[in-house]
């Protein structure tokens, strides 16, 4: 008589099943995974930014050149191709300028990567 053996293992649909939630998994590891070094650029990005406009402030302290107005310029920074727009207006008390840096991307229409806003004071008069 032969007895009946079971046989121990895995049938072919639990395998196929198994294979799929890996592959399911596997998917959204690898889009996290993009995302997360897209977003990484786009950080330094706006960090190379901040910089920029930190180094024209910088700049404008040691010129002590408060000419109200509109100006923009190219900031760049390494591979990074930006434009600098600085607005300067008079604060309400008159001894103090108001400063605005907005640093954009020239190569794309996007909304600006870094915004720096502060107040100077005005150069006193030199005394004779």
């Amino acid at each position: 008589m032969e007895a009946l053996r079971k046989e121990r293992g895995f049938t072919l649909i639990e395998v196929l099943v198994a294979l799929a939630i890996i592959a399911v998994a596997m998917s959204a590891a690898v889009r996290v995974a993009g995302l997360m070094t897209q977003s990484n650029g786009l950080l330094r990005d706006r960090s190379i930014a901040l910089l920029a406009a930190q180094t024209r402030l910088a700049e404008l302290r040691l010129e002590e050149d408060f000419a109200p107005g509109l100006k923009t310029f190219e900031c760049d920074q390494g591979r990074l191709q930006l434009r600098c727009d600085q607005r300067m207006t008079p604060s309400t008390d008159g001894r103090l300028m108001r400063v605005t840096l907005l640093v954009s991307d020239r190569e794309r229409q996007a909304p600006p990567l870094a915004r720096l806003e502060t107040l100077l004071g005005r150069p006193q008069e030199k005394r004779q």
